[in-house]
């Protein structure tokens, strides 16, 4: 997670599971379109396999891509707001400030070249379409690949309808690479001695041709071969479209000829397998073993019976299985899913939802309690397992007034997931949502008004963070909750910690610990109150206290087996260290918050520790590993939202920081290790930080190297560095736009380079080797 993408090809495609068949001109045919445009719509019907075909010619294109191709997946979003926070997760840019979403992505997006696969967009179209529209105009070096059964409509879109496999004719010899290629493969992983012959070719290409070349229905049928004949399927298939055409087979169109195969799928599964695959059309995302039994029993079906026909359901390709660090799961086809949300029906649907709903409250209320104690890692990565069902949960819940208290309450127990592993600005969203519906003397309001302050406060909504804190704490005085009011005017002090006025935050943090020490509570709030009091004392210059408080908070995390506020404490140690000349420690502390942090993908903690070890790196005169890590940093800050908190306590120490960094080395060499800073992922500039690898940079006789670049890239590389796009360079030059964009690649490429400033520093850099003449 973090704000500055890879310079070397990433992204976050899945691995392939079984073979791509049949497909092979069309992946040439969509990186052709794609060559020729900014925007290309893969459209069909459900079950033509757009998914397969884009993600294939997406990882074939990702050489050209320098920052990337990246999957977003739209099935399980049910509201048009959560378009942008799904792009932002995928990409691992996580920005947590309060800004429009799409203006953050367009920010961030705007100097990256890369892939954006949008996958089921149809509906989203016109979420989906905004977005579109709106990062292409921003980010000249962004290409999208959508796939949606209709088009997005966004001017400049190239449509491209995905064709059925090519279905080869009964009676003519064996062709490779065909639907029959497909059914064959299929068939032969459930029926390990199922071969295609001379003898059995002519019906699976019947089969093939009923099915109209659709590889869902195609690998839907082939499944079968394990209790029915290729010649038993076939008969099946063909009464099935009698009876849905009235026997005109011409007349049938493909998305019927995909409903009649998975209509008798569904018919060939037994009843309580129907039953099953219809409740589990509720799930979004993954869901494991124990969610299906407690979801989907009940009326009808144990427990212990889901166990086994959710294995049925895999037997039948109805399910796939995904291997999860947690352990197995399973997902529904959204086309499958489709079909089983159609089958459960409006009033059952609302039932199954409701069991939902209440599986992950019930869950995420103990996942709260365990985030104090040793299971706090283990309960992170279920809550990022979990995070479309937890979409879907809430979404359901504010859907209707009289679910809103159970939105209240998933909203606020999701504080440590909000809060303490990069999701504020989604967290910001439930929340205010949550609030919005909600009466003002729900007894649900106050957690999620105060864990609001709290988000808010983090985030940098000042306005919003006062107005709520100062409200529930009205609320908590007036009615007496002193828990409430203790969460309250904890979270007032951190208000006034990042507003620099100390006094009152040492005064309000004191008052907010006596409230935890009276009511004997301890949690991961009461430990981070700890740490803001002690980093208020840092800056006070009351370093003893500082550090006593700091030890005082490790030796209860240690107690509890709690990590996340622990590494705050610890780096809060680094800073006292760092304010008493001890740089040693200071380092040490650092560094051992950042591998915790790491874990946790928690971004604020994150740059905290990398801001520190910059500060360390000036002071111990590396002013050129300082200049990275600031870069790293202000990349990383603007993505958590709040640079610096905007506290003179944290932008002072920085400033100086980079003034002793500059003092020590040229102004081209700093901004050089600036930008390589700036082009870091937040995982490279954490190995950095660490270091465990060197910085990023071009070699030396590279950047000495005149003969390096041709003369015309030299000529672009100076139009670059006067700050041209690529259009004005081809103007000046007289060279078309596509040449020029291959020029500056190749610069790109050549120098090792991640980025156009870094070009113009280069040149800067040269310039001034050369006595100001540049290289012409």
């Amino acid at each position: 997670m973090g704000s500055a993408l890879s310079p070397r090809p990433a992204g976050n495609l899945p691995a392939e599971v079984n073979t791509l068949v049949g497909r092979r001109p069309d992946i040439a045919e969509v990186k052709r379109q794609l060559s020729g445009t900014r925007l290309l719509t893969l459209t069909g019907v459900g079950g033509v396999g757009k998914t397969r075909l884009a993600a294939r010619a997406a990882a074939e294109l990702r050489r050209s891509f320098r920052d990337g191709v990246w999957l977003v997946e739209l099935a399980d979003l049910t509201g048009p707001e959560l378009v942008p926070h799904a792009v932002a997760t995928a990409l691992g840019l996580h920005d947590d400030t309060g800004r429009d979403r799409l203006e953050v992505l367009a920010e961030q997006l705007r100097a990256r070249t890369l892939l954006l696969v949008l996958d089921n967009c149809e509906h989203l179209l016109d979420a989906c379409a905004t977005l579109a529209a709106r990062l292409l105009r921003a980010a000249p070096g962004l290409r999208v690949l959508a796939t949606s059964r209709q088009p997005l409509g966004v001017a400049g879109e190239q449509v491209w309808p995905v064709p059925p496999l090519v279905v080869p004719d009964p009676a003519a010899d064996w062709q490779p690479d065909t639907a029959l290629t497909l059914f064959a493969e299929r068939a032969a992983a459930v029926a390990p001695d199922f071969a295609l012959t001379a003898e059995n070719r002519p019906t699976v290409a019947r089969l093939c041709q009923q099915l109209d070349g659709l590889p869902l229905a195609i690998e839907l049928a082939a499944v079968r071969v394990r209790a029915l004949t290729v010649g038993e399927i076939e008969e099946r298939l063909h009464d099935r479209y009698g009876l849905l055409t009235g026997g005109s087979r011409a007349a049938l169109p493909r998305h019927q000829t995909l409903r009649a195969a998975v209509d008798w799928s569904f018919e060939l599964c037994a009843p309580r397998e129907q039953l099953l695959w219809a409740r589990l059309s509720v799930f979004a995302g993954t869901f494991d073993l124990a969610a299906a039994g407690a979801v989907c029993s009940g009326d009808g079906l144990l427990v212990e019976e889901v166990f086994d026909l959710v294995a049925g359901l895999v037997d039948k390709s109805i399910l796939s299985r995904e291997d999860h660090p947690g352990g197995a799961r399973y997902r529904l086809l959204e086309t499958l899913r489709e079909f089983g949300r159609e089958k459960l029906g409006a009033p059952a649907r609302t039932t199954v939802r409701t069991r939902h709903c209440a599986h992950y409250l019930r869950l995420i209320e103990r996942a709260e309690h365990e985030w104090f104690g040793p299971r706090q890692l283990e309960t992170f990565r279920w809550l990022e397992s979990e995070h479309a069902n937890l979409r879907a949960a809430l979404e359901f819940c504010l859907a209707e007034a009289d679910r809103t208290e159970h939105g209240l309450r998933l909203a606020g127990a999701l504080w440590c997931y909000w809060a303490g592993c990069g999701y504020l600005a989604e967290g910001g969203y439930w929340l205010g949502r949550a609030l919005e519906l909600s009466p003002a003397d729900h007894p649900a309001r106050r957690k999620a008004l105060w864990v609001n302050g709290y988000v808010a406060t983090l985030q940098g909504r000042v306005d919003i963070a006062v107005a709520t804190l100062t409200e529930v704490r009205a609320l908590a005085e007036a009615d007496g909750d002193d828990v409430v009011l203790a969460y309250a005017i904890h979270r007032q002090g951190c208000l006034s910690l990042i507003g620099d006025d100390l006094d009152r935050a040492v005064e309000l943090f004191d008052t907010a610990m006596a409230h935890y020490h009276r009511l004997d509570l301890l949690d991961g709030h009461v430990l981070m109150c700890y740490v803001e009091l002690a980093v208020a004392l840092a800056f006070q210059g009351e370093f003893d206290r500082a550090a006593q408080l700091c030890h005082a908070a490790c030796a209860l995390s240690n107690a509890a087996g709690e990590r996340w506020a622990s590494a705050y404490a610890t780096f809060c140690l680094g800073l006292v260290d760092f304010c008493r000349g001890d740089l040693a420690a200071a380092r040490e502390g650092a560094c051992a918050a950042l591998r915790a942090k790491r874990d946790f993908h928690d971004l604020l903690g994150i740059v905290l520790a990398v801001e520190l070890l910059a500060w360390v790196a000036a002071a111990e005169g590396q002013p050129e590993r300082a200049a990275v890590l600031l870069g790293a940093t202000e990349a990383q800050w603007g993505a958590v939202g709040y640079p610096l908190f905007g506290s003179r306590y944290f932008t002072e120490p920085h400033a100086r920081c980079a003034e002793t960094a500059q003092a020590a080395i040229s102004a081209a060499a700093f901004t050089a290790a600036h930008e390589r800073g700036r082009d870091l992922t937040t995982d490279a500039a954490i190995d950095l930080a660490l270091g465990q690898r060197p910085p990023a940079r071009p070699r030396p006789d590279r950047a000495a190297e005149p003969s390096l670049l041709t003369r015309r890239e030299r000529q672009v590389a100076e139009l670059v560095a006067e700050g041209l796009s690529n259009k004005e360079i081809a103007e000046r030059l007289v060279i078309a736009v596509r040449t020029a964009e291959g020029h500056v690649e190749r610069i790109l490429q050549k120098l090792g380079f991640s980025s156009r400033a870094r070009i113009a520093a280069w040149v800067a850099e040269r310039r001034s080797q050369s006595g100001g003449s540049g290289q012409r």
